[in-house]
């Protein structure tokens, strides 16, 4: 046996999984509160505890571990034009697992400074302009952020022609600079995996030390991502494989939490007809979104401005007044669990809508447009109609009895202009094993792969409840 330890430090749990990579293998999970106010510690003894009940004691070859504990990697990302550099941006910061808290564009106003001082970010990332393109505006950008109170971080990743002029500025007002390509060096060119190891190489620098989980890498060899970049890095090996095996192809996944929705996709998504022409910014291979405003618990006010209140009650079966009383609950009491009829009922519409709600924000739009060559269509975004496999994750998902009511609900989507799958096989993550894989796939990139192929590879569901 070779048995390796996973650790996710989650906002609301801290999970941990035993592996044997000699015969790649889950040997165990468990899972306990995370205990990010007081010291994180606490809740990572009590779920070693628990695990150890189900596994004796084991002689460790490596611990390893991930975090979004204490929210995350909160980011602000700033760009040029919001449908280009900023959105450019926003896939970088995405992709390396940051939850980005806001995006400016064009040149930054004292009132945008001081709303970023009250977001208090962890890391800014600045680009802006193409490589020989505008630099007036992201170094007028960079002085706006050199005057916002704080010593966050900022990655320049913009026009390399203006890079020095704006790490200068930065560092000349005591703010950390971090110098690396452009996100977007020529038009509709995105670039963006050199910035997101620069972020993902702050996160472990300063990030972890900033949010006391330093304290923890006595316990670990180290803490190697933050939790959505694992997850990403699991559902991309799964897709591609690894030089001696065949992954399963393109996919999908959903992870619905109590606060945020996060959505990936290991697709192209390019045009599927010859008539359809892809317009505006050719979006990467891996990607992922956040909705930081939809979730169960701490997002279901979200849910139901993003839906309507009237679509929640539809949904949900229930009266106005019901949802509404149920609501106020939610709001006061964020721990609330689904132990009533009625409430389980409110927690199938949150769930259908907040899938719904994300994966509409995620896939790609068609729309038809007249030219004098005849009828042609449009796409925006990513074609996701032809993806076979989404893979669902997160406490409402693994443990409801309606999974896959909920993922056929919430794809029932009356618009031909929304690319959404269109019969995908539902899977779950029903041991909470992407994150894990997702640090395997650093330490052994085979037993992850295997152990990720024998959950979702096969040709069945692996449904909560069936």
């Amino acid at each position: 046996m070779h048995p390796v330890l996973t650790i996710d430090f989650g906002s609301t749990y801290t999970k941990v999984t035993a592996v044997d990579t000699a015969s790649a293998r889950v040997i165990a999970t468990a899972q306990d509160f995370t205990t990010a106010a007081t010291d994180l510690s606490e809740g990572l003894a009590s779920a070693l505890a628990k695990l150890e009940g189900k596994t004796g004691a084991l002689d460790y070859q490596a611990r390893l571990a991930c975090s979004s504990a204490a929210g995350g990697l909160r980011m602000v990302a700033v760009g040029l034009v919001p449908a280009l550099t900023a959105k450019a941006a926003r896939f970088a910061a995405f992709g390396a697992g940051a939850k980005v808290i806001a995006t400016y564009a064009y040149e930054m106003t004292r009132a945008d400074g001081e709303a970023i001082a009250r977001q208090q970010p962890d890391i800014v990332l600045l680009s802006g302009g193409t490589d020989g393109g505008n630099r007036a505006v992201i170094t007028s950008n960079a002085k706006v952020l050199a005057k916002v109170p704080g010593d966050f971080p900022v990655i320049v990743a913009g026009n390399r022609a203006a890079q020095d002029e704006c790490a200068d500025i930065l560092r000349a007002a005591g703010k950390p600079a971090y110098v690396t390509e452009n996100v977007m060096p020529t038009l509709n060119a995105l670039n963006v995996r050199p910035a997101q190891e620069i972020i993902r190489s702050v996160f472990l620098e300063r990030i972890i030390l900033g949010k006391g989980l330093s304290r923890e890498m006595a316990l670990v060899d180290g803490i190697l991502m933050p939790t959505p970049a694992a997850v990403m890095a699991a559902l991309t090996l799964l897709a591609d494989g690894t030089p001696e095996h065949k992954g399963i192809g393109e996919l999908m996944a959903v992870d619905v939490g109590g606060a945020t929705t996060d959505v990936y996709s290991i697709a192209r998504g390019l045009p599927s007809a010859p008539t359809t022409l892809l317009h505006g910014l050719r979006e990467p291979y891996v990607k992922r979104t956040v909705e930081g405003d939809i979730g169960m618990r701490y997002g279901a006010a979200g849910v139901v401005q993003a839906a309507g209140l009237d679509v929640v009650v539809e949904v949900s079966g229930l009266s106005k007044d019901v949802v509404q009383d149920l609501l106020q609950r939610i709001h006061e009491d964020a721990s609330l669990l689904p132990q009533t009829e009625e409430l389980e009922a409110l927690d199938f519409a949150l769930a259908v809508l907040a899938v719904r709600t994300g994966l509409l924000r995620h896939a790609g739009t068609l729309t038809q447009v007249y030219t004098p060559m005849g009828a042609v269509f449009r796409q925006e975004g990513k074609d996701l109609t032809h993806i076979a496999k989404l893979i669902v994750t997160g406490g409402t998902m693994i443990y409801s009895k309606r999974t896959q009511e909920i993922m056929a609900e919430a794809l029932a989507v009356n618009d031909p202009a929304a690319l959404l799958p269109k019969t995908p096989e539902i899977l779950v993550d029903d041991r909470y094993i992407l994150a894990s894989m997702g640090l395997l796939a650093g330490y052994d990139q085979t037993a992850a792969f295997h152990i990720l192929k024998e959950q979702f590879g096969k040709d069945v569901n692996h449904a909560a409840g069936q």
